[in-house]
């Protein structure tokens, strides 16, 4: 069956995304635009995928929880997970990975943890934006030993993506799934890159703002309708 998706979304634990991304309005905007499915995916962080699953349990939605990682290369990757439990061992691990800097709310934004009432239940002290230690080079094998897939964000700006920083996709990576903002620019990508010609392709809203959001339009034909089957999609390119 066909269903639609948007698998990199940020909630208000992303120092950049706006407070109204709280887990009811975020996963509830996701049910009113149409959306089958959503993978909350916040910077270097999975502290808020707990609430957000539990709401999407309720309205009939399926979260899959991930994460933002941003690799030593400040390369953006989208690392999602068929367990909650599974994203939060990532988490840990990650954040023993990562640059320690005090967040200054009132320049970045704050860093919310929320309950599945939208209730605060904890903030995140130190900046969840700067690099992490690991590298693009080693972060889908790491990724695949948690059990989860990995692939890189937006890999058509230019800055934060794999092509803006390395000019290529080593097929060393491993990659079996590239993420476009714009999916018109796929067939001139294309047309420089060869490696994409193989790979599976997705495209999400990168949403922090809950206008950013964007309306049923991409689909993946699945056999049904669960995490493991869209890391099974993910992670195939036959």
């Amino acid at each position: 069956m066909k269903y639609y998706y948007d698998l990199h979304i940020h909630s208000c634990l992303s120092p950049c995304g706006d407070m109204d991304m709280t887990p009811n309005n975020l996963v509830n905007m996701a049910k009113l635009l149409g959306l089958d499915m959503i993978a909350l995916t916040d910077h270097n962080s999975s502290r808020n995928c707990a609430a957000a699953m539990a709401v999407g349990r309720e309205i009939g939605l399926l979260v899959i929880p991930g994460m933002e990682l941003t690799t030593s290369e400040d390369i953006h990757a989208v690392c999602l997970f068929p367990t909650l439990e599974k994203a939060l061992a990532w988490n840990d691990y990650v954040d023993g990975h990562r640059i320690k800097i005090r967040n200054r709310p009132d320049i970045y934004g704050r860093q919310v943890i929320m309950n599945e009432r939208d209730e605060e239940t904890g903030e995140i002290e130190h900046l969840l934006l700067p690099a992490t230690e690991i590298g693009i080079m080693d972060v889908h094998e790491m990724v695949s030993s948690f059990g989860g897939v990995c692939y890189p964000a937006h890999i058509d700006r230019d800055s934060l993506s794999i092509l803006s920083v390395l000019g290529e996709i080593d097929p060393a990576c491993g990659f079996e799934t590239v993420e476009l903002a714009d999916i018109t620019k796929l067939e001139s990508l294309k047309a420089r890159h060869p490696i994409l010609a193989s790979a599976n392709v997705v495209t999400c809203s990168d949403a922090h703002y809950l206008e950013n959001m964007r309306e049923a339009q991409n689909s993946l034909e699945l056999p049904e309708l669960t995490a493991e089957a869209v890391l099974r999609r993910l992670s195939s390119t036959a």
